[in-house]
Formats: structure tokens, C-alpha cells, sequence
């Protein structure tokens, strides 16, 4: 016997997930609460879904919807209210916003099973072993963040053209051998499942709006390898020589620590290497890279692109006055600009408690404000050095690169603003 849902609090919203099927795949529980609503919210074709019994007004959502939508439910307060989304409301449905809008409590959510669910099923997928992407409302380079070769995505489309969109990207990125197959309408009486085709070669038509596309990562032959930890090759990087090179861009990274949910600031982004890779430790990270020249701004915008983080946010304008305003950080890098007046110690006095700075250096200007630093602060100074093999006539030999000075500091309560 299924449990009946919790009783929601008198003025509370009530989330009902509604599948392809409509109203035939609607557990009676929820039924009850639809019949029993004043108004339902929703898109269009999940209200066109509700049978003459739901007597409820019906009131579809306004485009865009969230600047609406407080005052919205605010027009309907004292009335018993539903809102219908498809499949499950919290995987990248409107629970997530309703509840972040209302508080927990004020959102009851009946869930449905989500497209994902109906995909895994479909496929043969566990769960566990698929990366899922929306580019609903999203860009669609976020998708490059995902392709690892042997990795299966479900990419969460956006409208018809979506899965001629992603075979375009994959072959951009070197991945035009995966296979892709688009799963419509999932859980309804016009569910279809395309055959199956490799990214170079998809001509198929455009999808149904409701979708999910289903690609099994290849790399191409020679395609570049971008590997899932920090230190990619200095090539996944257009840059006019400022950029973080790859070891020691390796080494900053394990420095700074990203976790998931944090916030970095990239000072003196340059290519924006550190930001990016940053982000993609994980996809819930966020960054700030501020790059004082405009053409080095727009390339790490570009770079944040093809590397699958069009999300890292570029402020354009010279620290520490382009600081200003921006969310507090968990973690500083700067990699430019040490000599600034006032510089350090405004991302310094920026940081929270348990907040880490590392900074960089190779000239022995910075590296005396990094010396000073660490005589205020405390922290550890690393000197780091890296040697390539060349050829010397017609054997090998070491060429050394500039050494490199890092500061590391974590901000604790004890010592963090007092030499």
C-alpha cells in the first residue's frame, strides 16, 4: 500500500508532477489534490493534459516566469494552489525554484518519474553511470565540461533543433564518432526512439519539443585529451602568452582546493585557465575572472566556452577597484598584478574565515610583496621550478623555465588580519 503525502500547511503550493502520459500515469493521490485545487499553474501542454474534472482555474505560466512569479502566487494567496510540472519537480524542474522562493515548508512536492528515469529505463543506463546536462534555459557549451570518452550523457534538450545542436558541438570537440540516439515524448503513447547515429553523421530531422538526447562518448582520433583533473594541455588554451602553464597550473589548483559550491576570485585572469579549470571540478563551483584588458577578457569568455563553463563569469576592469561587488569568495587567485596598491590586501580582507589565497609569481618585485605577506599572514612559500627536455644539436638536454614563487595562506580566526 502506498503511504498518502504528508498534509501541506493551509497556505502552502503543491507541486504535481505530470509525465507524457498525462493524466492516466497520475497516482490518485495526486489526482485527488488536482481535482480538489482552485487554480493550476502551468506550461500550456501540462495543463491541456488535465481532464474536465480538474475544475480548477487554469493559468498558464508567463514568459519569463521568474521575475513573475511572487507576484503571481501573491494574486492567488487565501485559494487552494497547484502547480504541474513534468516529471520529477526537483530535477530541473520549478520545485527547485518554488522552494528556494517560499521556503521548504511552504512547497509540498508529489513527485513523478522524471524523463531521466524513462531514458535509463529505455536504454539499459544505470543511473549512477550517466551524466545528465540540461540546456534548457542553458548554454549549450556546457555540454563540453561532460565528454570524456566512454561516458554516457543524457543531455536534456531545449527545443526541436537540440539534437542537430549537440552532434555540432560533439564534432567541434573532437567527439564526432559518439552515438547519439533521441528519445521523444518518454512515458507517452507517442513515445519514439530515433536510431542510432554517430555525431558526424547525423542528418535526422528535428526532434519532438519533449526530448532527451542520448550520446555515448568517442573520441575522435587525435582529438585532443581533456582529462577531469586540473593541469590540461597548454593547447586547450588560445592565449597571447598569459597563461598559467600547465604544471604549475596543476599545482595552483590542488593549492586552492575547489570544493563543490565554492566561489573563486581569478585575479589577473589572463587566458582565464585557473577559473575555468576551477570550474570544472565540479558543476555547482562558480568563479570571477577579472582581467583589466578587454581583449584578453573576451578570450577567456571564449576559452570558458570551448572547455565547457560558459558560466564563469568575466568582470572586465583593473583590481582591486573591479572587486567591488562581487559575491564574497572562498578561495583567491591572483595571478598578476601583486605590485598593485592595495591589491592583496583587499582580496585579503575579502575572504571569509577558512578562506584560501594563493598568488604566483616570477618577478622578484612580487615576490618581495609575497615575502612581506607571509611575514603579516603566515601561510607557506613554495618556489617551484620546471624543466622540459629539447634538443641540443643532436642529443637532449634540459631547458629550465622561469622559476615560480606561490604563496599559500588560509585565513583563520587566530592570526587572519594582525602581523
Amino acid at each position: 500500500m502506498t503511504a498518502a503525502p504528508a498534509p501541506a500547511p493551509q497556505d502552502a503550493v503543491t507541486v504535481v508532477g505530470i509525465g507524457a502520459e498525462g493524466w492516466p500515469g497520475v497516482p490518485e493521490a495526486s489526482r485527488a489534490v488536482l481535482r480538489a485545487a482552485d487554480v493550476v499553474f502551468g506550461g500550456p501542454r501540462q495543463l491541456d493534459l488535465l481532464p474536465p474534472e480538474c475544475a480548477a482555474v487554469r493559468v498558464p505560466w508567463p514568459s519569463p516566469l521568474r521575475p513573475a512569479l511572487p507576484g503571481l502566487l501573491a494574486a492567488h494567496d487565501g485559494r487552494t494552489r497547484v502547480v504541474l510540472a513534468s516529471g520529477d519537480p526537483m530535477f530541473y524542474g520549478i520545485g527547485r525554484t518554488l522552494t528556494a522562493l517560499l521556503g521548504p515548508d511552504a512547497v509540498r512536492v508529489l513527485p513523478h518519474p522524471s524523463s531521466v528515469a524513462h531514458a535509463c529505463a529505455r536504454l539499459g543506463w544505470a543511473r549512477e553511470d550517466v551524466d545528465v546536462v540540461s540546456v534548457v534555459g542553458r548554454p549549450l557549451a556546457r555540454i563540453a565540461a561532460a565528454l570524456h570518452p566512454r561516458r554516457r550523457l543524457l543531455v536534456l534538450g531545449a527545443g526541436p533543433g537540440t539534437p542537430a545542436e549537440v552532434a555540432a558541438l560533439l564534432r567541434a570537440r573532437g567527439f564526432g564518432p559518439s552515438r547519439l540516439r533521441v528519445l521523444e515524448q518518454l512515458g507517452g503513447p507517442r513515445e519514439r526512439t530515433s536510431p542510432e547515429a554517430t555525431a558526424d553523421a547525423w542528418d535526422a530531422p528535428d526532434a519532438d519539443p519533449l526530448h532527451i538526447v542520448a550520446v555515448e562518448c568517442r573520441r575522435a582520433p587525435g582529438a585532443p585529451r581533456l582529462g577531469a583533473v586540473p593541469g590540461l594541455p597548454d593547447e586547450a588554451y588560445a592565449h597571447d602568452g598569459q597563461l598559467t602553464k600547465r604544471y604549475p597550473r596543476a599545482v595552483t589548483l590542488a593549492a586552492l582546493a575547489p570544493a563543490p559550491g565554492e566561489v573563486l576570485w581569478d585575479v589577473g585572469g589572463g587566458s582565464g585557465s585557473i577559473a575555468i579549470e576551477w570550474l570544472r571540478t565540479h558543476p555547482s563551483c562558480r568563479a570571477f575572472s577579472v582581467e583589466r584588458d578587454p581583449v584578453r577578457a573576451a578570450r577567456i569568455s571564449e576559452n570558458a566556452d570551448r572547455l565547457g563553463v560558459p558560466a564563469l563569469r568575466v568582470v572586465t576592469g583593473a583590481a582591486p577597484a573591479a572587486l567591488t561587488g562581487l559575491p564574497t569568495p572562498d578561495a583567491v587567485f591572483i595571478g598578476g598584478g601583486l605590485t598593485a596598491p592595495g591589491l592583496l590586501d583587499a582580496c585579503w580582507a575579502a575572504l571569509p574565515e577558512g578562506g584560501r589565497l594563493v598568488a604566483n609569481t616570477v618577478t622578484l618585485e612580487s615576490e618581495a610583496v609575497l615575502s612581506a605577506a607571509r611575514k603579516r599572514y603566515g601561510g607557506e612559500l613554495v618556489r617551484l621550478s620546471v624543466a622540459h627536455a629539447v634538443p641540443v644539436g643532436g642529443f637532449t638536454g634540459w631547458r629550465q623555465a622561469m622559476p615560480l614563487t606561490q604563496w599559500l595562506v588560509e585565513k583563520t580566526s587566530s592570526g587572519a588580519d594582525t602581523p
